[in-house]
């Protein structure tokens, strides 16, 4: 039986939470993408509760690469401001390329260690 495109990326979402786990010290930066915009949230898995979330549609630029930088910068100053340091990564079943890479690498450029 052949698996949707959504079901293939759930199968690989679920193997990478299986290994990653935000704790207080350590919060998950937990990533989705859609075909409009990025959504990011720093999450504590241990009280499960969402530290700080931002979404790429409010975001000004023209690509989805440019508001993915510019909400990178935002989310990390709001994790910045909450004492957040560093974070685990969690790409949340996409491939590490494109919007996904650029976001991560924009997140690190503003401050946040993983």
């Amino acid at each position: 039986m052949a698996l949707t495109k959504t079901q293939q990326r759930q199968r690989r979402h679920n193997r990478v939470r299986a290994k990653v786990v935000g704790t207080a010290d350590r919060p998950r930066l937990s990533v989705f993408k859609s075909n409009t915009r990025l959504v990011a949230q720093i999450i504590d898995d241990t009280k499960m509760v969402t530290i700080a979330a931002i979404s790429s549609d409010k975001e000004k630029g023209k690509t989805p690469r440019e508001r993915a930088e510019a909400s990178a910068v935002t989310l990390a100053k709001a994790a910045r401001g909450k004492g957040i340091k560093a974070v685990v990564f969690d790409r949340g079943g996409f491939q590490y390329k494109g919007t996904i890479q650029v976001f991560a690498d924009a997140v690190r450029a503003a401050g946040l260690d993983f």
